[in-house]
């Protein structure tokens, strides 16, 4: 789209903006970030304009453009986090959070933790939402003692997406993780009280295992209930597995998960696989993995040329369940992927 175009729709975008508010301008927006080097140079623009409502759309622009084209994020977060210390406007704070989040920028933590403290309810609740998108992910840094904090905000919404955010969007397990999640599965708030039931979950702490099995019966099975359900593994959970719909879109792997004969019948098909694969490799390093915060259990083959990984089970359905066949595709995945490598260093000729 040329300058002159998307300008002219970004302008209509202003002005429905400055008289109905955000409604109906998102059609426009996505069709100026289909172009991302277009739209990161209005969304910036956008953001030195006097007007509020300009500065809100700027913010959207770049949001929308930062979650099509990964080559516009690093400008966008440097224009952002420029501008927002700055900002008065409550929305366009808001805005900016959330645009920060799209960027998936580690330089935004910083502005973000302190805007945990932020007067503004919905500004705190659009850092909830955005700190696990910038994250590192490492234990001792800030954005996990803000959002612990957060956990315990006054407002519900905010509390509800910072528990989401400690729980089940990053992978940090420590005894203050922990602790807040525990505190926010008896929270007043179902939807705060369900996060933390689940982040405990699939943390393998056992205190989730009876709140866990209240909310399958509650819920009905949802997605991210069923998943806790696989990751943590628990007998107890069988019963109130058993009363759901059998056509439930992940109950099938909660049930397998959570029945010690199955996962035994499937640890020991693991373990077959790995001696059947290695004569087949013998040069490759092979071996069987279970992820503390996934369901299953993780095939890996590390080559001189790669590593390659695959989820056992549905290698095994591949094969039709013979260990046999599905160590013979995965040698024939290595095989192949080793055939389309480069050889080491052939980078480096002409």
């Amino acid at each position: 789209m040329d300058l002159a175009s998307a300008s002219a729709l970004i302008d209509r975008a202003v002005a429905d903006a400055d008289r109905r508010g955000a409604a109906g301008t998102g059609a426009l927006l996505d069709r100026v970030a289909a172009d991302g080097a277009t739209a990161l140079r209005l969304g910036t623009r956008l953001l030195s304009d006097p007007g509020p409502a300009a500065r809100a759309v700027g913010c959207r622009l770049l949001r929308r453009a930062g979650g099509l084209h990964e080559e516009v994020r690093a400008p966008a977060a440097t224009a952002l986090l420029a501008h927002l210390p700055a900002e008065a406007d409550r929305t366009v704070r808001r805005l900016a959070v959330a645009a920060l989040g799209a960027t998936q920028d580690e330089r935004a933590v910083a502005q973000l933790v302190s805007l945990a403290e932020d007067v503004d309810p919905e500004v705190r609740e659009a850092v909830a939402r955005s700190l696990a998108s910038v994250a590192p992910e490492l234990p001792g840094d800030p954005e996990v003692p803000a959002l612990i904090r957060l956990t315990t905000d006054p407002e519900p919404e905010v509390r509800n997406w910072a528990t989401f955010a400690l729980g089940f969007q990053l992978e940090v397990d420590t005894p203050a993780v922990r602790a807040a999640l525990w505190a926010r599965a008896g929270d007043s708030y179902h939807q705060a009280r369900a996060e933390g039931v689940r982040g405990l979950a699939v943390r393998h702490d056992p205190r989730a295992v009876r709140p866990l099995g209240e909310l399958l019966a509650w819920s009905g099975g949802d997605p991210l209930t069923l998943r806790a359900a696989a990751v943590l593994g628990a007998a107890e959970l069988l019963p109130g597995l058993r009363a759901l719909d059998p056509a439930t879109p992940g109950l099938a792997e909660a049930l397998a998960s959570c029945d010690p004969v199955a996962r035994a019948a499937l640890d020991r098909q693991a373990w077959s696989l790995v001696e059947t694969l290695q004569p087949l490799l013998p040069d490759a390093a092979v071996s069987v993995t279970s992820d503390r915060f996934e369901p299953g259990l993780t095939l890996t083959v590390g080559t001189a040329h790669s590593t390659l990984s695959w989820s056992v089970e549905p290698l095994l359905a591949r094969a039709g369940g013979a260990v046999g066949r599905a160590a013979a595709l995965a040698a024939e995945d290595v095989e192949e992927d080793a055939h389309l490598s480069p050889p080491a260093g052939s980078a480096d000729r002409a």
